[in-house]
């Protein structure tokens, strides 16, 4: 089996985005994490933005030891004022965006009869309006810089297929799918392009302990169960799932847009009722 990768240096030329400039949402761990790592280490400078300050403080010193202008910003992507401060944060720092990774997003697995309105329309607000708050505020700084890209990472229950236990999430993810394509039809001329990812199950932090172990108490035997059911037969690393972000916003892809590119390790031809059988009740 080939390796995957464990820096982008392994998979990309060095200096790929040197002069360039990328924010991350969700930047504190996980995909987000290894996304801004992958930038910084191809040369660009890099700002990363969430919720929880430790995670981020731990990543930034990560991005100032490879050597590359980097800065955090504690932000609420729900928040219109939130976001409004991160973009003075940014553009006062680096004075211009190339690259807009909206990656911030979360979901809690229920059954459908479990889910309360709240609980539905707060799903949404994170996934959905929280990307469109960042693509508002930030596109005519991208469309000022020229040659840039936007990646939402959604997630493979966007497919052909829902996913039980997340009929909040897929409805919320599938929408920000239609925002990145009809964002792509008014930018593709302003030589921006916008494409959305669906990874499937990345070996994360937030995979294991806030889902997971939400739908099972042995989180080793379940996460054994999405494994065995994933053609690859394995999870995907945050590093591999970063490779994805950075090739959609490499030369290599300018004529990609309004795409979702799935890239999930197979996960979405697996037995994915299998999986979930238990827990179909509506």
């Amino acid at each position: 089996m080939t390796s995957t990768p464990k820096t982008a240096a392994e998979t990309f030329a060095p200096g790929l985005f040197a002069g360039r400039t990328v924010l991350v949402t969700g930047g504190g761990r996980g995909i987000g994490r290894a996304t801004a790592l992958g930038f910084a280490e191809l040369g660009a400078s890099v700002a990363i933005a969430a919720r929880d300050a430790e995670n981020l403080e731990r990543t930034l010193h990560d991005l100032h030891d490879i050597g590359r202008p980097a800065t955090s910003f504690v932000t609420d992507i729900r928040n219109t004022e939130s976001v409004e401060a991160l973009r003075e944060h940014v553009i006062g720092e680096f004075g211009k965006l190339d690259f807009l990774i909206n990656n911030a997003g979360g979901q809690f697995p229920a059954r459908p009869s479990q889910i309360s309105d709240r609980g539905f329309r707060a799903v949404v607000d994170l996934n959905l309006h929280g990307t469109w708050n960042m693509m508002s505020r930030f596109v005519p700084d991208l469309i000022a810089a020229g040659d840039g890209s936007v990646v939402n990472i959604v997630h493979n229950q966007v497919g052909e297929r829902g996913a039980p236990l997340f009929i909040h999430s897929g409805a919320a993810r599938a929408g920000v799918v239609n925002l990145t394509r009809t964002a792509a039809l008014y930018l593709a001329h302003r030589g921006v392009t916008v494409n959305a990812l669906a990874p499937g199950p990345v070996d994360t932090q937030g995979f294991r302990e806030e889902e997971v172990a939400n739908i099972s108490p042995d989180v080793a035997a379940y996460t054994q169960r999405i494994i065995n059911d994933t053609p690859i037969r394995r999870l995907q690393s945050p590093e591999e799932t970063a490779a994805h972000i950075l090739f959609l916003c490499s030369p290599a892809a300018r004529s990609i847009t309004g795409q979702l590119l799935v890239a999930d390790a197979g996960n979405a031809m697996g037995n994915q009722n299998a999986v979930y059988d238990p827990m179909m009740e509506w």
